[in-house]
């Protein structure tokens, strides 16, 4: 099975120390985010979790606890964006994340690594054309240490809405123009571009759009193939193709505290909640209650075990 530690929080920038505690104690407890009531008890044993999926904007803290993980398939997204404190106020220097970008994928190989460029928006401090020069840096100091790139146009969900109210639609000529002009440079570096639940229109200019997260892009990382039970398929809306896994973060702890973020309602919550988080915890904010139903998850490897000559 799949463990994804990035969907609702980010793990290795905040959490590193209890996620190797967690691995070390060999289980994880998670609340369901729609019912904190239903709790389910998660095995970290290398012998049903295949891989382990991460989503970050700082690796940095868990580059020293990287031995902890060699039991386990890896897949990394590093989202890397030119925005500046502004719109991503607690996110490290980029010149930096890109060197442990790189150091990262030294470790787990090219095919563990995928850079995120996303979201993308526009306006008149960061117009079309900036995100295509910016893209092009970044994208040359990346070449050789990672083979994609996903990027996705901002979605204005609620929390967005509120959180980063001047925010707009990006217009589709710009998507295009944007869209087509990455996927060119892309190619220029190595890569190809892969849009995150945006459709087919990039497909005709050279970008796979057939998802960020599939079975195959998880089968070239741990070089097996998957017996994916059809349950496992959990995909977010009918745009989106990706196998994501079970997620072990929760919402509202990401101290990145970015404008743009999904997964927080707003900074005052996200420190509240960053206050009870407890690195001996079973659960990433909070400890157990004795009282508490706990639900033992039905887990077994994917892996089919079986010899492919294509991987």
């Amino acid at each position: 099975m799949i463990i994804q530690t990035g969907m609702r929080t980010d793990i290795p920038a905040f959490y590193s120390k209890w996620l190797i505690n967690r691995i070390k104690a060999g289980f994880v407890l998670v609340r369901n985010p729609y019912n904190p009531a239903q709790v389910t008890r998660y095995s970290l044993s290398p012998k049903v979790v295949d891989l382990m999926v991460f989503c970050t904007k700082n690796p940095a803290p868990m580059l020293p606890y990287m031995d902890y993980l060699k039991s386990y398939g890896q897949y990394w997204f590093v989202t890397i964006t030119p925005y500046g404190k502004d719109i991503e106020p607690n996110v490290p220097d980029k010149g930096k994340v890109m060197e442990n970008f790189k150091r990262l994928s030294d470790i787990v190989g090219v095919d563990s690594m995928g850079w995120r460029y996303d979201p993308i928006f526009v306006d008149t401090r960061h117009p079309v054309e900036w995100h295509i020069s910016q893209f092009e840096n970044m994208a040359k100091t990346l070449s050789g240490y990672t083979k994609s790139c996903v990027i996705s146009f901002i979605d204005i969900y609620k929390k967005v809405e509120r959180n980063f109210p001047e925010v707009g639609e990006v217009f589709q000529k710009d998507r295009l123009t944007i869209g087509k002009a990455f996927i060119e440079i892309a190619g220029k570096y190595g890569m190809i571009i892969r849009p995150c639940a945006e459709g087919n229109d990039l497909e005709a200019y050279g970008a796979d759009c057939s998802g960020c997260m599939t079975v195959k892009i998880f089968e070239t990382a741990l070089h097996a193939h998957l017996n994916v039970p059809k349950r496992g398929k959990n995909q977010r809306n009918g745009a989106c193709a990706c196998l994501l896994g079970t997620d072990i973060g929760e919402y509202d702890t990401c101290g990145h505290l970015c404008r743009y973020c999904y997964a927080n309602a707003n900074s005052a919550l996200v420190k509240k909640n960053m206050k009870k988080h407890n690195p001996e915890s079973p659960f990433l904010i909070g400890n157990i209650d004795p009282d508490m139903v706990v639900y033992n998850a039905n887990q077994f490897s994917w892996i089919d075990g079986q010899l492919r000559l294509e991987f």
